[in-house]
């Protein structure tokens, strides 16, 4: 009889074959599977000493097939379901480490674990998020952006900014940059910790700082405070931006050139405006609403220092102030009221009134269903109303002087302004003279006739290489836009040698007729006199010589008018006459008419438009651009 032990490998040798390893798996896959995960070994295969102590034991017999095992058809089921098990699991681990990811970005992002102060014990810490909720007065003095020069060097200072720029250059060192009213500086941030906490902090934050002022090794081009650097010592996070902002600044910060140097995409004017409060922070942004802030404090300087009144006359009025359509309709207590077009009715009963000289500074509303560069629905109204004595001109002469203090003040106040401005919409410096170019409609219109053809065909010849360069370089899109304003051009350039002179001038007749005046004259800023009759309103002085012309006139800077202004009738019968030769109903305002019947002085004045005189002072494209919350017939938001 033969052993049986030679009829049987070596149970090391079994334990090692591909082959038993890979049916031993199967079979922990198999035991996984139908639930049994307690019974399946943690070892992808049984040890030696496992193995032979299952060798001596005998082997069991395949038990019989039963329900829910691989040998049924609804085994099926079952690993659908293990499947969609499996797939929730997975989706489960992945959600889970996605939002590990989102944690380790946060905790990065924010830096290093930082204490949460008030002003109650902010100085207990070198750094940390500081909430501001009036709990003391503390004992810093607070120093501006602007005001730090070389001349600083050595003192501390304290400065509440806004984290412009930051760029961490290793574990222990960083540069930021810190933004305040359009003004900015450098700052150096030492130390592990510190680095790590400021440079983390996201653009746009609000950060109370206190540093040593030093002199710059070098001036600091970026900067507008270029000969100082700031060496930090202190911190505190006051109101942290969000991580993501809809629009950065240094994007909407860029000029034209820059753009298409970088070849980056533009900001769009809708999406500047839709985000309004961050486009506003732009250096040329700051620099425009500071203007127009200056713009109205010298118009108001001027006209206090000889004698004038500030009047606030009421926005709300019963009947169309002027007379025409463009007015905005609401209800009033069952009735109906008026958004005023302009404050002329009342400015003219205030002189009846005897004040004399008046001026106000408000809302101007005009329905017009207008979408040009230089058209809004609502916009600031800088007016002015005056007696005088014989001639509307001592009226036309004071305000050619307001228009040269307030160009002169802009140039005086608004450095630093205008420069920024310039940096991102380059323009050229608005040519004035004392006095003012005064040109006669009739002289106007003459020097538009024979010199706007050759300017005309000039200008025209630029805007056919402009589309070519556009499509030379690939950009159909503006070729194609091109093609309209080309045709525009040749078609109003086949109407100047014609142009009647008591024909209107057109916007584009304005333009052109800059274009001549600024070659001809040296000058961007002037006044046409004595317009036609038929293109005033109805309450103004016709031409003691001859009614076909106005004691009436506009001021124009760069071709583009900015003020509409005339001796207004003062005799109530005249009045009445012109009212109705030019078919208005007088009925709503009699009131108005009323008050020249109890004595009325000469007088005369004008109407300015803020946001247009800010945007030609400096060149602008486009009058949204000087309106901080602009409204035209498409917005009302923000």
């Amino acid at each position: 009889m033969r052993s049986t032990e030679a009829s049987y490998p070596a149970l090391t040798d079994a334990v090692e074959d591909v082959g038993v390893q890979q049916m031993t798996a199967r079979w922990n896959g198999l035991l996984s599977f139908m639930g049994n995960a307690d019974d399946v070994s943690d070892d992808v295969v049984p040890s030696v000493a496992t193995s032979q102590a299952s060798a001596a034991a005998p082997v069991p017999a395949k038990a019989p097939a039963t329900s829910g095992t691989p040998d049924q058809p609804d085994s099926k089921e079952a690993k659908k379901a293990a499947k969609a098990e499996e797939k929730r699991r997975k989706e489960e681990e992945k959600e889970r480490k996605r939002k590990e990811r989102e944690d380790a970005a946060r905790r990065k992002l924010e830096g290093p674990e930082v204490p949460s102060l008030t002003l109650l014990n902010f100085l207990d810490h070198p750094f940390g998020n500081l909430s501001i909720q009036s709990h003391c007065k503390t004992e810093r003095t607070w120093t501006d952006v602007g005001d730090l020069t070389a001349a600083s060097a050595g003192s501390k200072v304290w400065l509440r900014v806004r984290l412009h720029k930051s760029q961490k250059l290793s574990g222990k060192l960083g540069f930021i940059t810190l933004r305040q009213r359009g003004a900015t500086c450098q700052a150096v941030v030492q130390g592990p910790d510190f680095t790590s906490f400021l440079c983390a902090l996201p653009k746009e934050s609000v950060v109370d700082v206190c540093a040593e002022v030093t002199t710059a090794a070098k001036p600091i081009v970026s900067c507008t405070q270029s000969d100082i650097e700031l060496l930090v010592e202190r911190a505190y996070c006051i109101s942290r931006a969000a991580t993501r902002l809809p629009l950065q600044l240094d994007d909407a910060g860029r000029s034209e050139a820059e753009l298409r140097s970088l070849k980056l995409p533009r900001v769009e004017q809708n999406t500047r405006l839709d985000n309004r409060v961050i486009d506003l922070r732009t250096a040329s942004s700051q620099g425009i609403l500071r203007m127009q802030s200056q713009t109205c404090a010298l118009f108001r300087e001027v006209l206090l220092a000889r004698g004038f009144t500030e009047i606030h006359s009421p926005k709300m009025i019963a009947t169309a102030s002027e007379g025409g359509a463009d007015v905005f309709k609401l209800g009033y207590f069952g009735g109906a009221a008026y958004l005023a077009q302009s404050p002329q009715l009342y400015k003219q009963m205030a002189l009846m009134a005897d004040l004399g000289r008046v001026f106000e500074i408000g809302p101007v509303f005009r329905s017009e269903k207008s979408f040009t560069h230089r058209h809004m629905t609502e916009f600031v109204g800088l007016d002015l109303e005056m007696t005088f004595n014989e001639s509307y001109h001592e009226v036309l002469s004071l305000l050619e002087e307001v228009f040269i203090s307030i160009f002169e003040g802009l140039n005086a106040r608004c450095k630093r302004e205008i420069e920024a401005v310039r940096a991102q919409y380059p323009f050229e410096d608005l040519r004035f003279s004392r006095p003012a170019l005064r040109l006669s409609y009739v002289e106007a219109l003459k020097l538009l006739r024979e010199h706007g053809p050759a300017i005309g065909a000039e200008q025209l010849a630029a805007l056919e290489e402009e589309q070519a360069a556009a499509a030379a370089a690939g950009d159909e899109e503006r070729a194609k836009e091109m093609d309209k304003i080309i045709a525009d051009a040749k078609a109003h350039l086949a109407t100047v040698p014609t142009h009647a002179d008591d024909e209107d001038i057109s916007t584009k007749d304005e333009k052109l007729l800059g274009a001549v005046i600024g070659r001809l004259k040296q000058t961007d800023f002037y006044v046409i006199d004595k317009f036609p009759s038929c293109l005033r309103p109805f309450y103004t002085m016709p031409d003691p010589d001859d009614k076909k012309w106005s004691n009436s006139y506009d001021i124009f800077i760069r071709g583009e008018e900015v003020t509409s202004g005339a001796q207004r009738i003062h005799d109530p019968q005249m009045l009445v006459d012109n009212a109705n030769a030019k078919g208005v109903d007088l009925t709503p305002i009699q009131t108005y008419v009323d008050s020249f019947k109890y004595g009325a002085f000469p007088h005369a004045g004008g109407g300015v438009g803020l946001e247009r005189v800010v945007m030609l002072f400096l060149g602008l494209p486009n009058i949204r651009k000087t309106s901080m919350f602009p409204r035209d017939p498409k917005r009302l938001t923000p």
